[in-house]
């Protein structure tokens, strides 16, 4: 998505990452068979998004990298845009530093589904991955935060 985004914008920056569930292929703790990233061009003013999916699936997902419609873009808002090169742990290792914090709770709850958002937010001075129980922030009770520049622990929100 990354190659493609500097295709469109060559100042792109990484705005948000977030996995996306697909029912249809067997969900593997650690990794997601979708992804949409959003990116920003601060030249052109622009956001856009762009999806990764394993597979053709609903909700126009398709197979391989997509590129979406360009919007505007006037600044940060929640998140801020930062650079590719600060992100340096994957979602698998992520995964396993949150289940180090998480054992309890992912035994008591063992079919929640895992989600992951990326963002670089007030809250934390680097990138940090969220790792969400559940489908989305909105509808979790439990996450563990993640540094994507070192991949260490940072906290767990219930």
């Amino acid at each position: 998505m990354f190659n493609m985004a500097r295709a469109w914008g060559p100042d792109a920056q990484v705005l948000q990452l977030n996995s996306i569930d697909l029912p249809d292929v067997k969900r593997e703790r650690g990794k997601a068979a979708a992804w949409q990233a959003t990116f920003v061009s601060q030249q052109l003013g622009r956001k856009r998004s762009y999806t990764y999916s394993v597979v053709e699936a609903e909700g126009n997902l398709h197979k391989g990298v997509f590129a979406g419609l360009e919007e505007s873009w006037s600044g940060a808002r929640v998140a801020t845009p930062f650079l590719i090169a600060a992100l340096k742990t994957d979602s698998d290792e992520v995964y396993q530093t949150a289940l180090a914090k998480a054992a309890d709770y992912e035994k008591k709850n063992p079919d929640k589904p895992i989600s992951f958002l990326l963002e670089k937010t007030e809250q934390f001075p680097d990138p940090a991955w969220r790792v969400i129980w559940g489908e989305s922030v909105g509808t979790s009770n439990f996450s563990v935060f993640v540094d994507a520049s070192t991949g260490k622990y940072l906290q767990t929100m219930r």
